[in-house]
Order: C-alpha cells, then sequence, then structure tokens
C-alpha cells in the first residue's frame, strides 16, 4: 500500500480557518437574508473593472500528493529517468528527501496546495502571493517586463503576469529543479516552465489552472484544474518549519 506522508507539514493539518482574529470579519462580503455569506454571488471586480482576486484563500489541497490525479494514464508522458524516480518515490521509501520534510520550499505549483491557506495582494503592477505555508512568497510582474533568460535558479522561480479577459495569467521559470510537484515524488528540473490562470468563477470560488512544460523530464505538457475556496473572517498565520522540528529524525532512511 502507497503510503504518503506530510512530515513537517503535518503540523499544517491542523490549521482551522477562523482560528485567529475572530473578533475582525471579512468586509464587503454578501450575505443572503439569513445572514449567511452569498458565496455564489458574482465576482467582485476592481474600479478599472479588472476581476478583483485579492483575499485570503484556502488551497485545494486534494492535489497535494498527487497533481496529476484526475488525468488518465498517459497524459503524464515521463521521459525514463523520471518515471524511475517517481515509482521510487511515491512508494514513500524516500519521503526523508522531500523538500518539505527538510523546512525547504515545497515550489511550485506544489505550494498552491499545500493544507494552509495563502494571500493575494493586487497592486497596479503586480500581483503578490503570501503564503501561510513556511511563510513564502511570490512576486508577479505585470509590468511587461519579460521572463529572464538565464535566471539564477531559485525555488519558487520568477513570474510575470497578463489579463486574458477575466483570467490572470501568470508564466513563471527559473526553477532549480530540486522540489517535487507533489508529495508522490513527481520530478521537475532546471527547464521546468509553469503557467497558471487564475480566474475567480464567483465572490467564493476560484479555477486555476496549471499547465507543467519541462522538457527535462516530460515528452509534452500536461494540465490539471485545482479549486481553491475564499476563506472568511481569518489572516495568515507565522510559520517557521524549522522551530521545534522532531519529525524527519523519526523516518528511515531509503533501503
Amino acid at each position: 500500500m502507497r503510503t504518503f506522508r506530510l512530515i513537517a507539514m503535518g503540523a499544517l493539518l491542523m490549521y482551522s480557518a477562523g482560528a485567529q482574529w475572530l473578533t475582525n470579519k471579512t468586509p464587503n462580503v454578501p450575505r443572503g437574508p439569513d445572514g449567511k455569506p452569498n458565496l455564489t454571488a458574482p465576482a467582485p471586480k476592481l474600479p478599472d473593472g479588472k476581476p478583483d482576486l485579492s483575499g485570503v484563500w484556502d488551497a485545494d489541497r486534494r492535489y497535494l500528493v498527487n497533481l496529476a490525479m484526475d488525468l488518465k494514464p498517459g497524459d503524464v508522458a515521463m521521459l525514463p529517468w523520471a518515471e524511475k524516480v517517481y515509482n521510487e518515490r511515491k512508494t514513500g521509501a524516500y519521503a526523508k528527501q522531500e523538500p518539505d520534510a527538510n523546512c525547504l520550499p515545497q515550489g511550485v505549483p506544489k505550494i498552491d496546495a499545500a493544507p494552509v491557506p495563502w494571500k493575494m495582494l493586487q497592486l497596479p503592477n503586480q500581483v503578490v502571493i503570501l503564503y501561510e505555508a513556511f511563510t513564502q512568497f511570490r512576486q508577479i510582474f505585470m509590468d511587461g517586463r519579460v521572463l529572464p533568460k538565464e535566471p539564477n535558479p531559485t525555488w519558487l522561480g520568477y513570474s510575470i503576469g497578463r489579463w486574458d479577459g477575466n483570467t490572470l495569467v501568470v508564466e513563471s521559470n527559473g526553477f532549480n529543479g530540486k522540489a517535487w510537484l507533489d508529495q508522490s515524488g513527481h520530478p521537475a528540473t532546471e527547464s521546468l516552465q509553469v503557467t497558471e490562470r487564475f480566474r475567480r468563477v464567483d465572490f467564493g470560488h476560484m479555477e486555476l489552472e496549471i499547465t507543467i512544460n519541462d522538457p527535462g523530464a516530460y515528452t509534452k505538457p500536461w494540465t490539471v484544474k485545482e479549486h481553491p475556496a475564499l476563506a472568511l473572517d481569518t489572516e495568515l498565520l507565522e510559520f517557521v518549519c524549522n522551530e521545534n522540528e522532531k519529525d524527519i529524525r523519526h523516518i528511515a532512511d531509503p533501503k
């Protein structure tokens, strides 16, 4: 039986929305006659007419274990070395080597499905995403710049964005190839390019389409759809992974 461990991320599962700032309510929330939030009300817009994606969002954590859970066999076509690595990792035998287990960043797009919320901030020329997971952030530049051609590799990469109608299209590159795409161990290389399409379906729901294009590990791009949900009456908490970390010592080394 396959086993998957959240390891250092395990503590994050204890997160409970609304567990902090209890007396502060999210403003401008549409409500029904009974006073309950109407999460299917129309998606809000900014004064300039652009969709308003701001807010605290609960990740669609179903995709943390297996990003490709909804895809058919063959949709994710791996190169031989990548398939071998994936088959070894998905048994759980290499859980101790997962970056999360060592308090390292989850990488993109795995961080989108981490079992804690993230917060989007829309500024005139950029979008910022604050992640509760390990207290990380991303800057998505909307000022017309292009992705760097020879970037210094990083965990979360470099991101630029543009609007396609009501959808925010984010393109990222410059990854270091060390992150796993999910907990089951889909690998990535420095050739990874990720395209995320954020669309606020209504007031309380978002569709996040993610395309993986990594010719170093896969023979063709593949796409998944996640569905984050708006988290009301809450804010992000500080999370320092390496503080009092006691999990990694109990995980066996691969045989």
